[in-house]
C-alpha cells in the first residue's frame, strides 16, 4: 500500500483545513487508517484513526471535538478535518495504514506511512 498525504498548509489560529490521504490498491478497505503528527523535536504522535469500514472512530484528547476523521473506501481515500485549530496543532501530519482493520493508536501498529504534509497554524 502506497499512501500520499495532502492538504496541508499555513492557516490562522481558528481556521480550519481537510487533509487527505490517497492510497494505492485494490485493500484500502480491510486496512484501518490513522493521522499523526510529529512537531520539531517531538516524538510522533497519535492524532486519529478509524476503522477498515468506518464505524469506528478514536482520537487523542488534544484534538476531540475539533477533529473529525472520515474515509471513502470507493475513492481509497482517507480524510482529516481540523476545524478550531491552534498553534500547538502544527506539525508534519501523516497518514498510516494498519492491516488490523481495527481502531489502533500505537505507531506500532501500523504498516504502512505516507510522507506527510506540514500544517502551520499562525496565532
Amino acid at each position: 500500500v502506497q499512501l500520499q498525504a495532502s492538504g496541508g498548509g499555513l492557516v490562522q489560529a481558528g481556521g480550519s483545513l481537510r487533509l487527505s490521504c490517497s492510497a494505492s490498491g485494490r485493500t484500502f478497505s480491510r486496512y484501518a487508517m490513522g493521522w499523526f503528527r510529529q512537531a520539531p523535536g517531538k516524538e510522533r504522535e497519535f492524532v486519529a484513526t478509524i476503522s477498515a469500514s468506518g464505524g469506528s472512530t478514536y482520537f487523542a484528547d488534544s484534538v476531540k471535538g475539533r477533529f473529525t476523521i472520515s474515509r471513502d473506501n470507493a475513492k481509497n481515500t482517507v480524510y482529516l478535518q481540523m476545524n478550531s485549530l491552534k498553534p500547538e496543532d502544527s506539525a508534519v501530519y501523516y497518514c498510516a495504514a494498519a492491516r488490523s482493520g481495527s481502531v489502533v493508536w500505537t505507531v506500532l501498529a501500523y504498516d504502512y506511512w505516507g510522507q506527510g504534509t506540514q500544517v502551520t497554524v499562525s496565532s
